[in-house]
């Protein structure tokens, strides 16, 4: 990018996205846990040389737009697409060039805005483009004449253009006709279009069928980690293990409820985002967690996974203890913690054993808890 040019990145998301069905309109419907539209977003304001990156919303949508990418330049657009384009041109001020993209191709590369950039420096109009593959031929019931696929392309967007270019064109277009995209209204005021390599990730989501291989594209990394942890039995204490309280005639000390398997559990979750410890978020010397309920700490690690768009996958906890017997209670734990961590009873394990009377656990001085956590987090698309 020269100095003298300006750069501004305009995402067209005011569509209903009727036809992918779901209770939001498509380009906020959730792709690995994460909103479509934020993931261009990012790609346009993580590149130098975009300057400002403006996103085109209908009507009522400004909430969702700002639920989803927080600070962000929003744009009421029009009835159609070229309406909203124009809409976005407006703000767009005094950018030398502009880069329209649909909401609806989420996995743009960095790659792919690096052509276009570069092609700007010597033409008003680029677009991504890639060859036709496929065998092309005529008919609706009955096979056809082949059509030849030499020089024949697939159209994708972001579509980069002089801003004046673009202007002139929106200008003269006709009112009764509607454009598919700005690359054709452009070309009909003769000015050349030049073609860059497009990308296989810019499919554009349009039907349900289409979410499912949109996810397929993200690139998740497992992680697993370990937690373990003990607690001293005393008398007077009521003993919960695992979420449930169980009748014993001693009961574990801690500063909270010393739920000794939810804290290896929190530890477990935590370990894998490299979040610390319990006692990172929950000191034993802040007086409020005096005798606090331990699913709040469990729920508090699985939340930071959440935030960072990751799932849990699976969780194992092993209770070390002489007494009480852990299997009559199974149950009720792995649906307390089911329950705790938003999973499925076949994703948590809760399993039991003794130490053959050797040690603390043996002697009936304390338990102890050993978890292990398998989660995924969304890295970029593949």
């Amino acid at each position: 990018m020269t100095q003298a040019q300006r750069i501004v990145a305009i995402i067209v998301a005011a569509g209903t996205g009727v036809r992918a069905g779901g209770s939001v309109p498509k380009q906020f419907a959730p792709i690995a846990g994460r909103p479509m539209i934020a993931y261009s977003y990012e790609a346009f304001t993580t590149h130098p040389a975009i300057a400002e990156t403006i996103v085109v919303v209908a009507e009522g949508q400004q909430g969702l737009a700002t639920a989803a990418l927080r600070q962000v330049s929003i744009v009421v657009g029009g009835a159609t697409r070229r309406e909203s384009v124009t809409n976005g041109l407006v703000t767009a001020g005094d950018a030398t060039h502009v880069l329209i993209h649909d909401a609806a191709r989420p996995f743009l590369s960095h790659a792919v805005i690096d052509s276009l950039v570069a092609a700007l420096k010597t033409r008003d109009a680029a677009i991504p483009v890639l060859p036709v593959t496929d065998t092309l031929a005529r008919g609706s019931v009955l096979l056809g004449d082949i059509v030849p696929r030499a020089d024949l392309n697939r159209v994708q967007t972001p579509q980069a253009f002089a801003v004046e270019t673009l202007r002139a064109a929106h200008s003269v277009w006709p009112a009764d006709e509607e454009a598919t995209d700005d690359a054709q209204m452009v070309r009909r005021l003769g000015v050349g279009v030049a073609l860059v390599q497009g990308s296989a990730m810019l499919e554009k989501v349009t039907h349900p069928e289409d979410f499912a291989a949109a996810e397929a594209r993200v690139a998740y990394e497992t992680r697993t980690a370990m937690g373990f942890d003990v607690h001293r039995l005393e008398t007077g204490e009521e003993l919960w293990l695992g979420g449930v309280l169980i009748p014993h005639d001693k009961g574990l000390s801690g500063h909270s409820d010393a739920d000794v398997a939810l804290h290896a559990l929190t530890d477990a979750l935590l370990g894998t985002i490299a979040a610390g410890d319990i006692g990172t978020h929950f000191p034993p010397s802040d007086p409020q967690w005096k005798g606090a309920d331990s699913a709040q700490f469990l729920q508090h690690a699985a939340k930071l996974i959440a935030d960072k768009r990751g799932r849990i996958d699976f969780v194992d906890l092993t209770i070390m203890c002489e007494a009480p017997k852990i299997g009559p209670h199974r149950t009720a734990m792995t649906a307390r913690i089911a329950d705790l961590l938003g999973l499925t009873l076949d994703r948590v394990s809760v399993k039991a054993t003794t130490t053959e009377r050797l040690g603390f656990t043996g002697r009936g001085e304390g338990i102890a808890a050993q978890a292990v956590a398998t989660i995924r987090l969304p890295g970029s698309p593949l």
